[in-house]
């Protein structure tokens, strides 16, 4: 039997919804994939701590913290391949938002921003670490997902 795909799926700043399509998609495959996959990080499903060598990590969410930018570095340190998932990955989107405001609602949010620890800037992915594919949408959609997913399986 040929070893199981090991995979990560991460999220960073965001809504979430991208691991909720990834949840969602297993509700139909999840005794085929199984077989198949091994997720060896994927904090919806599982308490992991260490960030652990992987085939494939999904990463959902634009970067807006150092310690992102830190996490991210291992997850692709670790990763043979590293897909952005959606839009906050791909292009920063929604969260994004913010770096454009001008004036006093900027100083106003800046200074939010500062409290909390953010970075002055929101960044896709792509920014900080070589990405090697992606799927597009906000949330990505299950059929979307799956596509890529399996599109490993025989890599």
């Amino acid at each position: 039997m040929k070893r199981k795909l090991r995979v990560g799926v991460f999220s960073f700043t965001c809504c979430e919804g991208c691991c909720i399509s990834v949840i969602e998609s297993l509700n139909a495959r999840l005794f085929d994939w199984k077989k198949r996959i091994e997720f060896v990080n994927f904090r919806a499903l599982k308490k992991v701590k260490k960030i652990r060598k992987m085939d494939v990590a999904f990463v959902e969410g634009a970067i807006s913290t150092d310690d992102e930018v830190l996490r991210l570095q291992e997850i692709r340190a670790n990763a043979k391949i590293l897909v952005a998932l959606g839009s906050g990955a791909i292009n920063g989107w929604p969260s994004n938002l913010r770096n454009d405001f001008k004036g006093a609602k900027k100083k106003k949010v800046m200074e939010l921003v500062a409290g909390f620890g953010q970075n002055a800037k929101v960044v896709p992915v792509k920014e900080v670490v070589d990405v090697d594919d992606e799927v597009a949408g906000c949330p990505v959609s299950e059929d979307d997902f799956v596509k890529k997913m399996e599109s490993f399986f025989d890599a």
